[in-house]
């Protein structure tokens, strides 16, 4: 981003990570104190300097019959993170995969499926890869918030 975030950028993420769907130009407008065209323009200009990165739909997994929510632990070798990611968003029931900074442990998968049979076959494809899976749990329920950018900092000034 050329510029770093003001006050009026903090709200509209926050707004828009809260229900973009539902939250107008205007609704944004009014709580952060400018006007629609400038909210508009600002989404325009957080979406253009990649920092909103897209909307994407909450699913509720089980409600769309995909009852199995798998979390896979896995390492690769660090300096191919990003192969072996491009390579796993590319297997059928991956919605979810994450790098992280460690050594080992470096890579988390989300998966979903409708039996065992599914995630047996996506087990088998990570394996296949090589993919060294550390741990895989069931997952139950994510559970997500905005993250509150007018706290964090007021914190940061303490």
């Amino acid at each position: 981003m050329s510029r770093p975030l003001d006050n009026v950028d903090r709200g509209v993420l926050f707004h828009l990570q809260r229900d973009a769907r539902n939250t107008t130009t205007q609704e944004i407008a009014e709580t952060v104190g400018v006007s629609a065209s400038t909210v508009r323009n600002r989404i325009e200009e957080l979406e253009n300097n990649g920092v909103i990165m897209g909307y994407y739909p909450e699913i509720d997994y089980e409600a769309a019959n995909l009852p199995l929510r798998v979390l896979f632990v896995c390492t690769v070798p660090a300096t191919e993170r990003t192969t072996y990611v491009d390579q796993m968003m590319e297997i059928q029931g991956v919605v979810d995969v994450r790098k992280m900074l460690t050594g080992r442990r470096n890579i988390h998968v989300e998966v979903v499926g409708t039996s065992t049979q599914d995630i047996t076959r996506i087990t088998d494809t990570l394996h296949e890869s090589g993919v060294i899976i550390e741990s895989s749990e069931i997952m139950r329920q994510r559970r997500m918030q905005p993250f509150d950018h007018f706290h964090f900092s007021e914190q940061e000034e303490s």
